[in-house]
């Protein structure tokens, strides 16, 4: 049978701007749809369940921030935003409340293409089959992660991560104890060559802190490895 195609929603208020990234995706072969405000676009979620929303901050109606945040109760497609040169405090909100990366305008549509690619090569979808582990196992005391049915708990209580947190956590997880750098994870989780900002990083690790309800000043679960990367406590000798 044949795999449907990658789904994609355009959501920008510009014309020229959903009409070049409509060409750029369609070639692909990608099947595109688009949205003009923040409330057709969760409308257009709703509809098209799209794989990956292209996201723009400033939108008549709601902003990009509100859209994200809202399509996150409901949607587990990745997010890329787009937002103007030097709207940093856009940027970190947006990634704060689900975005998964964000290009700033003017970008390049070859770029768009590039990010889209990396999210297609990861699954988003709970049974989506990629994983090391067909069931769940106890990667840190507390922390059970299953990456065939990609779920986590804490404690025995179910924890709601996006699709790019759970790879993030995934990879971090696997080897409980040992450092994974940070070029390590950008090419694990947003692909081989990723051009992004490495901040990136940082930010997902946070939210991803927050969601284990983790303490970065004295994990329980996630450790920062500074100028190197991040690890998994597994409270054996070496994580102390």
């Amino acid at each position: 049978m044949e795999a449907p195609p990658f789904r994609v929603l355009v959501v920008d208020d510009e014309p020229p701007i959903v009409d070049l990234l409509t060409g750029y995706l369609e070639r692909e072969g990608w099947a595109v749809a688009a949205a003009s405000d923040g409330l057709l676009a969760l409308d257009a979620v709703r509809k098209h369940n799209p794989d990956v929303v292209i996201l723009d901050v400033m939108l008549p109606g709601l902003d990009g921030v509100e859209v994200c945040r809202r399509l996150r109760a409901f949607s587990d497609a990745y997010v890329l935003m787009l937002t103007a040169r030097g709207e940093e405090i856009d940027r970190i909100v947006g990634l704060t409340v689900g975005a998964d990366d964000y290009l700033v305008k003017p970008f390049s549509p070859r770029e768009v293409v590039a990010r889209l690619k990396a999210f297609q090569r990861r699954p988003r979808r709970s049974g989506a089959g990629a994983g090391v582990s067909g069931g769940a196992a106890d990667q840190s005391p507390g922390l059970a992660l299953d990456e065939g049915r990609r779920a986590v708990h804490v404690d025995g209580a179910s924890v709601e991560l996006t699709a790019l947190e759970f790879n993030l956590l995934a990879a971090i997880a696997r080897a409980p104890g040992l450092v994974v750098t940070r070029d390590a994870l950008l090419d694990a989780v947003w692909g081989p060559g990723y051009t992004g900002d490495d901040h990136l990083l940082d930010v997902h690790v946070a939210n991803v802190r927050r969601k284990l309800g983790d303490d970065p000043g004295a994990p329980r679960f996630v450790e920062t490895v500074r100028g190197v990367g991040f690890r998994l406590r597994d409270h054996g000798p070496e994580a102390d």
